[in-house]
């Protein structure tokens, strides 16, 4: 039995015999006996056909020629749009699908291949997983083709996740780690006619780099001299043979295996929420605020919730006292995360904060590095026991300092966000030139923005605080709290369902953290919304122009991504969406005193009333004097049936600041 779990071929020995003089295969005399003529018969036909379903898929396609293929064209297609690439298709879909065909590799493993995810991936990989121990590249063993930076070669490779111990331990140690693992491997594992040194060379740093000192052994195979299809399968079948040793050897050791080695037991995977639990999850949000006595208006915890998905950096603008600083922490506290437990950091900002050293940290007298107020939450939230586990970071009078001064490093850096291993990350935020102690390196190295935290400033504007620039608004949802309702009381009877609660321990950070980084992300399965969306803003940008106040690419994906979000989740129709985005995304950057700015707001408060309100909006008739359409809003009302009510108020007070100001803008109430 133990023969049959940990090698068959072992098992096999006993009944069949290779002659490896002239190549042949066969039954023991005893067994050919005992088998008869007629039982030699039915397994002469039935070798028969494996060997034909076996070369029929080996004939299907070219292995030589893919491998070429990639390294002959991937250069240049990095040159050429992303989305919809021929080579992405042959890495996510064909190889996987020809290789999954070999006889070899059965329902046991996964294939998967990436060029990457949103942009042209530095390493090309396509793998073999055995989901028994891991369905995942960050974690486990696994056999990877890696394509050389340069395309110079590719390595066929037994490999071993590299993120979680990199995460979990930093770099230096991290590497550590592996080369200890990779020795522990060799002692196991046979790896017949590999290479097992280190002069596997992909890139000079990098994740190509973690790759290196990941392998286990390789083969190379260099452009131009790709060897046959022959060649090519044998030596991805020795290799899996390896793997399949080496997978059943952990899930089932033998009794003198047992104690050599202590398996790892690794943390599983986040596991995405189901799109419809969104919405109960939210109303147990609102109904956790309501019960505290805090009232918000209509869709402002869904507006919230979405913006925070969209971007995880938003504003929070309004006059004192109008709850800002209570909804982060409230919002955060029924998703589980306290003051208490460290997932909810209040940081006030002070006014004399002149460089990002004020919240990322510095170098003292002693060479040490004394860490920020910030930068102790990322280290906190990217440790592996937390990396699943919602952070907010809630930056208090955050305009009371100029925000570019002290907080430009973060917005930079919140830039670099892509995808690694399915998972967000971003450029390292602490210099290496303030990390001089190797404790300080392995603490503070490789620290960038966590994909599980969320940064949410609030923000007054009077004569005690200073404005943002285009720089701040285009990285940020700004939300507006200007208009209050003091007749709302506490309600006592507010009351949660038993069996409508969620466990917040439960709730992974997948709830708020973005799914889409770039538009092409996106793009394939919401076009139509994205056309749509894009086809409003490019109108809207024709009359911003005229006053330099049009958007971008980065404005137009965080809108598309806000309206994708809505959609997906049905938190509110189309048109309720995009006034929100027009109020929070655009109508920020109109500020002035000129008659083309004038001009600017008549069009798109006329827009934003659309045609069924009952209001007429004559331009040229207004540009003198605009009283008869902005004293409509002189109480606070806007017509119910204003196709986008919250922009055509905003819209309808900045105008009337301008008459009474000859200025105007979005922070002037």
């Amino acid at each position: 039995m133990k023969d049959i779990l940990n090698s068959p071929v072992n098992a096999l020995s006993h009944i069949l015999f290779v002659d490896l003089k002239d190549n042949t295969i066969g039954f023991h005399s005893q067994i050919h006996r005992q088998l008869g003529d007629e039982g030699l018969s039915q397994l002469e036909r039935l070798a028969n056909e494996e060997l034909q379903s076996y070369n029929a898929a080996l004939q299907r396609f070219s292995l030589q020629g893919y491998l070429e293929k990639i390294m002959n064209e991937y250069t240049a297609a990095k040159t050429e749009a992303f989305a919809g690439h021929s080579l992405g298709t042959l890495f996510r879909q064909t190889l996987p699908s020809e290789l999954k065909a070999l006889p070899f590799i059965d329902e046991q493993y996964k294939v998967q291949g990436s060029v990457g995810q949103g942009n042209w991936a530095t390493v090309p990989w396509l793998a073999v997983l055995d989901k028994r121990i891991t369905e995942t590249t960050q974690h486990g063993e696994y056999v990877v083709y890696l394509f050389a930076e340069d395309m110079s070669a590719v390595y066929l490779t037994f490999n071993q996740g590299v993120t979680k111990p990199i995460q979990e331990k930093g770099r230096r140690d991290g590497y550590a780690y592996l080369r200890d693992r990779k020795e522990a491997l060799l002692d196991l594992l046979a790896l017949t006619n590999m290479n097992k040194d280190e002069n596997i060379r992909l890139v000079d740093s990098g994740l190509g780099q973690d790759y290196q000192v990941s392998t286990v052994a390789y083969i190379k195979y260099e452009r131009g001299n790709v060897p046959n299809d022959e060649q090519l399968i044998q030596d991805l079948e020795n290799v899996i043979e390896d793997y399949r040793l080496y997978v059943e050897s952990v899930i089932a050791p033998s009794d003198d295996e047992a104690n050599d080695e202590e398996v790892e037991i690794l943390p599983q995977e986040a596991e995405p929420l189901k799109d419809e639990q969104v919405t109960s999850i939210l109303h147990q949000i609102q109904s956790h605020i309501r019960r505290q006595g805090f009232f918000f208006p209509e869709h402002l915890i869904e507006n919230f919730y979405l913006s925070l998905k969209a971007k995880p950096f938003v504003i929070l603008a309004g006059i004192s006292g109008t709850g800002k600083t209570r909804l982060v922490k409230l919002f955060a506290e029924a998703l589980g995360a306290t003051r208490d437990n460290g997932q909810f950091t209040l940081i006030p900002v002070r006014p004399d904060w002149s460089d990002p050293a004020d919240l990322l940290g510095y170098k003292d007298l002693s060479g040490r590095f004394q860490p920020g107020p910030i930068t102790k939450v990322f280290v906190d939230a990217r440790k592996l026991e937390n990396q699943h586990k919602p952070y907010f970071i809630c930056l208090d009078e955050m305009n009371l300092a100029r925000v570019e001064h002290y907080f430009s490093d973060l917005l930079s850096v919140l830039e670099t966000q892509e995808w690694r291993e399915g998972r967000i990350t971003t450029q390292d935020l602490i210099s290496p030139t303030l990390l001089d102690t190797p404790e300080d390196q392995e603490e503070y190295g490789s620290l960038g923005i966590p994909e599980n935290v969320f940064l949410i400033g609030t923000v007054n504007m009077d004569e005690t605080t200073h404005p943002f620039s285009k720089k701040v608004l285009d990285r940020a949802n700004t939300l507006e709290f200007n208009y209050i309702n003091l007749e709302q009381y506490p309600d006592l009877s507010e009351q949660i369902e038993a069996s409508d609660s969620f466990d917040a321990a439960e709730l992974n950070h997948l709830f708020l953290r973005s799914d889409y980084l770039q538009l092409v992300d996106a793009y394939d399965v919401n076009k139509e919304l994205v056309v749509r969306t894009t086809e409003r803003l490019v109108k809207i940008n024709a009359l911003l122009e005229d006053i330099h106040a049009h958007v971008g690419f980065r404005v137009r994906d965080a809108i598309c991504f806000y309206m994708i979000y809505n959609d997906r989740y049905k938190l509110m129709s189309e048109e309720e969406a995009f006034d929100w985005q027009l109020l929070q995304k655009i109508l920020p950057r109109i500020q002035g005193s000129h008659s083309s700015v004038r001009r600017v707001l008549l069009n798109l408060i006329k827009g934003a009333i659309g045609s069924g309100a009952g209001v007429t909006v004559n331009i040229e008739d207004l540009m003198e004097d605009a009283t008869p359409l902005y004293m409509k809003w002189a109480a606070g009302q806007t017509p119910p049936t204003a196709k986008h009510p919250q922009s055509a108020r905003k819209l309808a007070f900045m105008l009337r600041r301008l008459e009474e100001d000859g200025f105007t803008s979005f922070w002037l109430s």
